[in-house]
């Protein structure tokens, strides 16, 4: 790009899972040099804590309960998702939390403690968020709005092939099971479920490899200032 970009954009990210959206924000945070906040990776922490806690979650007392004092943080030096000061980076990315994330963050109370988290993140602008709800409820007011999607066995495909490499034993229709459901549960949650916003671009990451997509996103952060002149 010919100019630099301000630090103060917000860039939301939203799509389904194994999307390569978080592929996409990491890759654009680090050529922009921004900030970037993987807020599945807070749900994912959530769940977790909840698992080991064996939270009931049909109980909100319970699930209030163990959120109380709940701390999530990323480690700078490698956006490691730190869950009260622990590492669990690994853990959360099996599949015993994936089955389970899209109903922990469908329940209102760990939403609207992770939204509120997420806006003090953000709030300074310079930052890049993925998920399923940043553009339309997170930062509905964002700079701009990303929405990627992927053909389902395309997904499937790269989400068996990141949990084979991290020495995970999975079949194809585990994996297949397993974004099927949390695609339902996410689009059909009362508390805000996951849609293109309005005036979100849409970028289609089926065929497109990384460079691709970083470079479309580029343009799309390039064109920011003109949109607002």
């Amino acid at each position: 790009m010919s100019d630099p970009v301000p630090a103060s954009y917000t860039i939301a990210i939203d799509g389904y899972s194994a999307c390569g959206k978080s592929t996409l924000a990491r890759a654009l945070a680090r050529r922009l040099g921004y900030s970037y906040i993987d807020t599945g990776a807070m749900y994912r922490a959530v769940t977790l804590h909840l698992q080991r806690n064996g939270t009931n979650l049909a109980a909100p007392e319970e699930v209030a309960a163990a959120l109380a004092g709940l701390r999530i943080a990323f480690r700078p030096q490698d956006n490691h998702v730190l869950l009260n000061g622990e590492d669990v980076e690994g853990e959360i990315r099996g599949l015993a939390v994936s089955r389970q994330v899209s109903q922990v963050a469908a329940l209102s109370r760990v939403r609207r403690a992770m939204v509120e988290q997420q806006r003090r993140m953000g709030a300074d602008g310079g930052v890049i968020l993925d998920g399923r709800d940043i553009g339309t409820v997170v930062f509905p007011d964002a700079d701009l709005k990303l929405f990627v999607t992927a053909e389902l066995e395309t997904r499937i495909g790269r989400r068996l092939e990141e949990l084979l490499a991290a020495g995970r034993k999975v079949s194809r229709a585990d994996v297949a099971a397993n974004l099927q459901e949390r695609d339902y549960i996410d689009s059909h949650r009362a508390d805000s479920p996951l849609r293109q916003a309005d005036d979100a671009v849409l970028l289609d990451n089926t065929h497109l490899g990384l460079e691709e997509l970083v470079e479309r996103g580029v343009e799309l952060v390039a064109g920011i200032r003109t949109a607002k002149k």
